[in-house]
């Protein structure tokens, strides 16, 4: 049988095998009252397919129960490891990629980086993308994974995992993440401990996991120390220098301003030390400023920050590692992972009496 010939009969023995033991892809597309090959493009993530038809296949599939069988016959073509960031704009994803990179190496595999809130061709998602590219394994940063989303990723065999998750991951769902709670906590009471009373806190947005928990770990060092919260005080930015510098400057200008901010991430506390500026502020002198994840510019700033350290490499590392092993069919780690956090003190931070 010619080459060409041999790889059609692989992919039309791949395509038409059972979906739950009894329906083929080949009745499935009879149900969807489209053809095979339209059928095929949906299962493996390509284009031209209209949005309501895409739906209505996906559907078909998951009720069948369809689940890709992987074999010795057919491995993974791609030799690739994804990264999906919910948008790579930030110095931050910089050290999840040394680490996403450092196991990749190890392993022989191509790192690929994409967008979940990127542009994406009308009628595909990031998911159709990750499908197209088959990789040996995703892992997902600071995004909420969907029953949808996860069910397509399961009946195709990719393994997954959820890096910092933005909300709480399902039962079933592996995630990497980090104390942050503990991490607000230790920040605060740092400040609490320098004297500091009136503190401000600029978190990242209100319906994010790793935000939430680092002001909560703010309200109970304030709580612990009985120094009562004050709501003006609490504020909530994006995680963006801009919303440092803006959220900071509005702080600031209270009648009664902080002594002292704790910025929610180390990119904030930036636009906060330009918010100081702008007010004619110093620091540390005139106001404390704490950050969190300890990014290497952090020790460059003017003065060196003082911030909480998020392993970030070493949770990639950690991710990267798992979702291999889950590929593996290894599913013998730890189903839920989180790595301490610890507080390092610079030189933005004073005694109030200073």
């Amino acid at each position: 049988m010619p080459p060409s010939s041999s790889k059609r009969q692989s992919r039309r023995t791949r395509d038409e095998s059972p979906a739950d033991g009894t329906m083929t892809l080949a009745e499935i597309a009879r149900l969807a009252g489209v053809s095979a090959p339209t059928v095929s493009k949906v299962l493996n993530g390509r284009a031209h397919v209209a949005p309501a038809t895409r739906d209505k296949v996906e559907g078909l599939l998951r009720d069948a129960g369809y689940r890709r069988r992987r074999s010795a016959s057919r491995p993974r073509p791609s030799g690739l490891l994804e990264l999906v960031f919910h948008e790579l704009i930030s110095l931050w994803a910089t050290e999840i990629i040394r680490g996403a990179e450092n196991v990749a190496r190890e392993e022989g595999l191509t790192l690929v980086l994409s967008e979940s809130a990127g542009r994406a061709e009308r009628g595909m998602s990031w998911v159709d993308g990750v499908l197209t590219r088959d990789p040996a394994g995703v892992i997902l940063i600071m995004s909420d994974l969907t029953a949808d989303q996860r069910d397509r990723l399961v009946s195709r065999d990719v393994p997954f995992v959820v890096m910092d998750p933005a909300g709480y991951p399902a039962d079933d769902v592996p995630s990497i993440g980090t104390t942050n709670w503990q991490g607000g906590h230790s920040a605060t009471r740092h400040l609490l401990d320098l004297g500091h009373r009136r503190i401000g806190v600029i978190g990242g947005p209100a319906d994010v996991l790793c935000s939430r928990a680092r002001i909560d770990g703010y309200r109970a060092a304030l709580e612990t120390a009985g120094v009562p919260c004050d709501p003006r005080l609490v504020r909530h930015g994006t995680f963006q220098h801009e919303a440092g510098r803006r959220v900071g400057r509005e702080l600031l200008r209270l009648p009664d301003r902080p002594t002292a901010i704790f910025a929610g991430n180390d990119v904030q506390a930036m636009g906060v030390y330009e918010a100081a500026r702008e007010q004619g502020l110093r620091i540390p002198q005139d106001l404390s400023v704490v950050g969190f994840d300890d990014l290497p510019i952090s020790a460059w700033m003017g003065p060196p920050l003082t911030t909480v350290r998020q392993p970030l490499v070493e949770m990639a590392e950690t991710a990267a590692r798992l979702v291999l092993d889950r590929g593996r069919g290894d599913t013998s780690g730890m189903h839920r992972v989180e790595l301490a956090t610890r507080l390092v003190v610079r030189d933005s931070t004073a005694s109030r009496s200073l």
